[in-house]
């Protein structure tokens, strides 16, 4: 698993010192302390909101890196998880495509997409920082409580449709920008002038939008599983305070 990955949600692990529980996991310390605790903090005992905002800042950071990882040159298109293959009526007639030359076109355009999706995924970062930001402490709750994916799941649902919004303008603009589409129809115009072929046209766009947000949600589900194991990472003062007492 990549370094940069690695530090995704990772930073929750801090509860491990916690004085709740001793033999159990941090993420079941940190549930008992949000039904065990009051909203205030007059003993010096971490408050919910602390702890709420603990769980947020830690969802922060892993996002950022998420985002920031798939976001750089080849984030997409060497990481096996996250790489985008042609659309699969391109793929199906790369024989095809070969006998007239085009093999290499078809490899540059698969590369080219996913260089398109490299460009478009900074756009998510502000998106995620948002829908960490209006969680309800009840959503954090929610999280602590359910599965090993709860956060992802939380994210998907609201931010699936914005995503997609967004997005789609973006890899549009970046199909230009890379060369993906001189390359499509290029590939296309060859494709074209052989007899008795099926079409294969394909929705470039559709395809780079679906492929690099659901690598994102991907990532976070892995990574959202890993943490309520893994030891923390102090990467904040806030952190530092919620997670390490």
């Amino acid at each position: 698993m990549k370094p940069v990955v690695v530090v995704i949600l990772a930073t929750l692990g801090l509860l491990a010192n916690q004085p709740v529980a001793a033999e159990s996991s941090w993420w079941e310390q940190g549930k008992a302390l949000l039904k065990g605790i009051s909203n205030s903090d007059s003993t010096g005992t971490l408050s919910q909101q602390e702890i709420a905002d603990g769980l947020r800042e830690a969802l922060r950071v892993g996002t950022t890196n998420v985002v920031e990882q798939l976001g750089q040159t080849n984030g997409y298109y060497n990481d096996p998880q996250a790489h985008i293959p042609l659309p699969e009526s391109l793929a199906s007639a790369r024989d095809t495509l070969a006998k007239v030359g085009m093999s290499d076109s078809l490899d540059d355009l698969e590369l080219r997409l996913n260089r398109a999706a490299e460009k478009a995924a900074p756009k998510a970062r502000s998106m995620f920082i948002d829908a960490i930001k209006n969680m309800s402490l009840d959503d954090v709750k929610q999280i602590y409580n359910g599965p090993e994916d709860a956060a992802t799941r939380y994210f998907q649902r609201q931010m699936s449709q914005p995503l997609t919004a967004e997005f789609t303008p973006v890899v549009n603009n970046s199909l230009s920008q890379v060369g993906a589409i001189q390359t499509y129809d290029n590939v296309m115009s060859r494709y074209e002038e052989i007899p008795f072929v099926p079409d294969i046209k394909a929705n470039l766009s559709q395809h780079v939008v679906e492929h690099a947000i659901r690598a994102i949600f991907e990532y976070l589900a892995v990574e959202e599983a890993a943490i309520r194991e893994n030891p923390a990472k102090r990467t904040t003062a806030l952190l530092q305070k919620v997670f390490s007492r």
